[in-house]
């Protein structure tokens, strides 16, 4: 870009012209956005924003030539990245592997395959499960209780839970598959 225009650009964005702040965005942001990612932002796009929203406020304040503004603006994503990482480091978000439970048990396979044996089958198949999935998928599905009901009832996190549930009903799934019943 010429130091004509980028001085025009730069004048108009000052004035609050959206073209300019448009053509200016659209040079800058795709490279910040890089250099967010490369740094291992812990969300990259809001800091990008974080960052635009800064230079918005500041740009009265800025007087240079093109690689000047250029410096300018990865200055402020650096510092808002710094932040961001703080942020981050104070208030950890805990995500899950798992999508939450539902509200209201949905019938699914399993449930539909134990419904159609009989009690027999059920405890002989339930008595070839490890204790503690047997007591999870129990406490799961007779009991109806809550992931995190149900850990706090066996001692494990909730985590150990599913995992002992997953676990669970595929060997439930396979027994059943050797013995000729299909789910």
């Amino acid at each position: 870009m010429s130091e004509e225009r980028f001085h025009g650009l730069l004048a108009a964005a000052k004035d609050g012209d959206e073209h300019a702040w448009k053509v200016l965005f659209d040079a800058l942001a795709p490279v910040v956005l890089g250099y967010l990612r490369a740094n291992g932002a812990p969300d990259a796009e809001d800091v990008l924003g974080e960052t635009f929203l800064q230079v918005a406020r500041d740009i009265a304040t800025f007087d240079g030539d093109e690689a000047g503004f250029r410096s300018w603006v990865f200055t402020i994503a650096h510092h808002r990245l710094i932040d961001a990482r703080r942020h981050s480091a104070r208030r950890p978000v805990e995500l899950s592997p798992e999508p939450p439970e539902p509200e209201e048990p949905a019938d699914d396979a399993a449930n539909e395959a134990l419904a159609r044996i009989g009690t027999a089958r059920v405890r002989l198949i339930l008595g070839e499960l490890s204790e503690d999935q047997r007591a999870v998928l129990l406490l799961r599905f007779v009991a109806d209780m809550s992931v995190e009901d149900v850990a706090r009832a066996v001692g494990k996190r909730p985590g150990a839970v599913k995992a002992l549930q997953r676990r669970g009903l595929a060997a439930v799934k396979r027994l059943l598959t050797r013995r000729g019943v299909s789910p």
